[in-house]
């Protein structure tokens, strides 16, 4: 089955070179990072689930300034591996938290919400989560825009929404990008209950927190309490037609796209979905921060 549904394109996928302006710790697992300067004029927002490919500079800005153009791209990756290992740029994918527009006050902005897996002071993070802990401001990155998985043409009136915290910030933004009369109902897995960010929504939006238990594979209580909406009554989901969105560890969105459309009669025309990422799988680690973490154990 596929792992993505089709994605709405940005108007240009240019390297947008930027610059950490601070952070925030959120709670013990969420690290929120301000974009800016820099191109920032460059990036065109979009709302909903808007997302990039960002290039973090673990073996400096050298590694940034050889990024070829595409890098997103199969022959301008395969340029993107030719840099050598310990200063070629880690890449990561990330949603926009949030955009704020230049006032005559300020530059314009934007929020990037990290999930911290391991710890970057006992060397078992990461490469985005080190980054998003010990990145300073004055720090540069490279984004690509991706544009969005959520489609707005599929409706914005009526929603479902579901994901687990890597989802989070994508939720959250769609839930501001809704108008005011919006409804639905959005359940959100996270691993503990301090990681249950509050978000504006509209008033006729509900959220549900799933607190993930430890030895419970991820995504699998998110799925668990969409199924059992059908024990405590239809009416739980929103009326008439809706526009569900799931996005997560792979199997949350496979598995609640499958039931939605066998179970509960939904048009596959209203499901936009997205696998984030898989248990037991994750990108690259170069050779350099595996060597910095061997170091630190």
């Amino acid at each position: 089955m596929a792992q993505a549904s089709r994605l709405v394109k940005p108007a240009t996928q240019d390297l947008v070179h930027l610059t950490v302006l601070r952070t925030e710790r959120l709670s013990a697992h969420w690290m929120r990072v301000t974009l800016g300067g820099g191109e920032i004029d460059d990036f065109r927002p979009m709302g909903y689930d808007q997302w990039f490919r960002i290039f973090l500079p673990l073996g400096g800005d050298e590694g940034l300034e050889r990024l070829p153009a595409k890098a997103h791209k199969l022959f301008g990756y395969l340029r993107y591996l030719r840099i050598p290992d310990g200063m070629r740029p880690v890449m990561r994918n990330y949603s926009v938290r949030a955009y704020r527009a230049a006032t005559a006050d300020a530059a314009a902005e934007i929020d990037v919400d990290f999930v911290l897996h391991g710890s970057a002071e006992e060397g078992t993070a990461g490469p985005a989560s080190r980054w998003a802990e010990t990145c300073t401001p004055g720090e540069s990155v490279v984004i690509i825009d991706e544009g969005l998985a959520f489609n707005p043409e599929r409706g914005t009136d009526r929603v479902l929404l579901v994901a687990d915290e890597t989802g989070l910030p994508a939720i959250a933004s769609i839930c501001a990008s809704l108008g005011a009369d919006a409804a639905g109902l959005v359940i959100v897995e996270v691993p503990a209950a301090e990681d249950a960010l509050e978000f504006e929504r509209p008033a006729g939006v509900e959220v549900r927190w799933i607190i993930r238990h430890h030895d419970d594979k991820p995504g699998e209580p998110a799925l668990a309490a969409l199924t059992a909406l059908g024990a405590l009554g239809a009416h739980e989901l929103p009326t008439g037609e809706y526009h569900a969105y799931i996005v997560g560890e792979q199997a949350l969105p496979t598995g609640a796209r499958r039931h939605l459309i066998a179970e509960r009669g939904l048009s596959k025309d209203q499901v936009s979905f997205c696998g984030y990422w898989r248990v037991g799988a994750s990108s690259p680690t170069p050779k350099s921060q595996l060597a910095q973490t061997e170091a630190h154990s």
